[in-house]
């Protein structure tokens, strides 16, 4: 729950946790996903090894220690009560987080009327960030306490108690996500959000298009402003076009180095970069972010090859499979695991919709929470704590 909060505090609590966990002799459990992950990890060392300058990449790394989330909530979290209230925490918090966005937000609103500026042009280049460094980490772990509690709306079995408590949290938290102003997140919310509302009613799903068109009609000119630019940006404010440049130049680098890529972070070097821009690009570039592709899958593949973006993705597809196919065991109605189930299905359809416009599981705090709630829905997919099996 801490990640929301900040790295420092998390990676420390982490720590811990980890210490106590290897002197406890508590059976250590990794979920199914660890084999394809572990691959993935393995294969960014072969990348990192065959780098032209190994010590550029040695942050990925460090990185890799927040995969031992995994270890630690697998082997403690033991039942589905236990993962309910480790969600509820991440509600609880998460809409803390998204209650003090609003409150940036505020005053985002009035610097812009002090500066006499456009809020719009006011604002994107520093838009609410809650407790977290950059925007994009905000929204992304909002978006992931915004599914977890749709889930909980439509599939938990106690939702009718709770309803005076979650539905402000669920509107305030959304609120925050619609005016951070993050367009991958706002599309990753949308596809994540249509397959929570399928699952649960159909004629539901097919109403999400209407509302949110009319909730586009009343909604603030800087977030309207905002939609519009998904289709047509201006030039540089919120061009989208570095995007494409940035996807095109990453091409360039898989067909070059195809198996291992170019070397974990080495694209954040400006020289690299421009290396393998294509030559029908003119400069100057689009303003923008150029030191990643954008892309997880391009990102992973340009810097680490191939091998590293088939592994992961195998990871998030497996995790899926096997999500869907405890769905389909369980009885009709509501229950928790069926609430943790779609919950963890719509995380990672929503990573892996965000990850096409952005490098989302770069961010330790992302990251975190994502391996966290694939644990719970791992442990939702046995009804039987007698049936999580011991692999280490």
């Amino acid at each position: 729950m801490t990640i929301l909060l900040g790295i420092s505090m998390s990676q420390i609590l982490l720590a811990v946790a980890l210490g106590v966990l290897l002197l406890s002799g508590v059976p250590l459990r990794w979920p199914r996903i660890a084999a394809p992950l572990g691959l993935f990890l393995l294969w960014t060392l072969v990348a990192l090894a065959l780098s032209p300058d190994p010590g550029a990449g040695l942050d990925q790394v460090r990185k890799m220690l927040v995969f031992l989330v995994m270890l630690v909530v697998f082997s403690n979290v033991r039942n589905l009560s236990t993962a309910k209230w480790l969600t509820f925490g991440w509600m609880a918090v998460g809409t803390f987080t998204a209650g003090k966005g609003l409150l940036q937000f505020a005053r985002n609103v009035a610097g812009a009327r002090a500066a006499h500026q456009d809020l719009y042009h006011f604002y994107i280049a520093d838009r609410i960030r809650g407790f977290m460094s950059h925007w994009m980490t905000f929204s992304g772990q909002e978006l992931f306490v915004l599914l977890l509690l749709a889930a909980f709306l439509l599939f938990a079995p106690d939702v009718r108690k709770r309803l005076w408590l979650a539905i402000p949290c669920a509107l305030a938290v959304g609120l925050a996500l619609v005016l951070s102003n993050t367009r991958s997140i706002w599309i990753a919310a949308v596809v994540a959000g249509f397959y929570l509302l399928w699952s649960w009613r159909k004629w539901a799903a097919m109403a999400m298009p209407v509302a949110l068109g009319l909730g586009l009609l009343v909604a603030p000119a800087a977030v309207q402003q905002r939609a519009r630019s998904i289709i047509r940006p201006e030039k540089q404010t919120d061009s989208n076009q570095h995007r494409i440049i940035c996807w095109r130049t990453g091409w360039q680098m898989i067909k070059a180095n195809p198996i291992v890529g170019l070397g974990p972070d080495e694209i954040k070097k400006e020289k690299v970069f421009f290396r393998y821009l294509p030559a029908d690009v003119k400069l100057p570039l689009p303003d923008g972010f150029y030191q990643h592709l954008h892309n997880i899958y391009i990102q992973y593949a340009a810097e680490r090859g191939i091998p590293a973006t088939l592994f992961i993705t195998a990871a998030m597809l497996m995790a899926l499979w096997d999500f869907r196919r405890a769905l389909g065991r369980l009885p009709p109605g509501r229950s928790d695991a069926r609430f943790l189930l779609q919950a963890a299905s719509a995380c990672i359809l929503g990573t892996m919709v965000g990850g096409v416009f952005e490098y989302n599981l770069n961010d330790s705090e992302v990251l975190a929470m994502f391996l966290a709630l694939m644990c719970v829905g791992y442990l939702a997919t046995s009804a039987e704590q007698s049936e999580l099996k011991p692999v280490g």
